[in-house]
């Protein structure tokens, strides 16, 4: 092999800038729902009834960001490690994809869900 071929690509960060990306964009992921729909939360949380239709209908869209974002857990710790090393989760891409598709429709459900309860709340 040549000394080019074994160059890192030059797209690639180096492992601390990396690092620090993915955990910024987590912190970010983290706090865009609590930012986006805290009055929504707290208008579900007001009018706790302890029932099924209430968690499936109120809460759900919550459940699956909370889910989606703790999927992202071990891809995030995985960033800049080899994929040869220990700690690297095996289905590193399940746990992105996963993850991506359970916080998006999460969000898109929450939406849905704070745009409810904007219109039952008196203007």
């Amino acid at each position: 092999m040549t000394r080019q071929a074994l160059k890192s690509s030059k797209q690639r960060l180096p492992r601390r800038q990396a690092k620090a990306a993915g955990l910024l964009g987590f912190a970010a992921a983290v706090a865009l729902p609590i930012a986006l729909w805290h009055h929504s939360m707290g208008m579900l949380a007001s009018s706790f009834r302890p029932t099924f239709y209430y968690f499936l209908t109120g809460w759900t869209p919550f459940g699956l960001i909370a889910l989606g974002l703790l999927l992202f857990v071990p891809v995030v710790y995985s960033i800049g490690l080899s994929s040869y090393a220990p700690a690297y989760p095996r289905r590193r891409n399940v746990y992105a994809g996963w993850g991506s598709t359970l916080y998006l429709l999460g969000l898109a459900l929450a939406s849905q869900v704070a745009a409810i309860t904007h219109g039952l709340t008196p203007h």
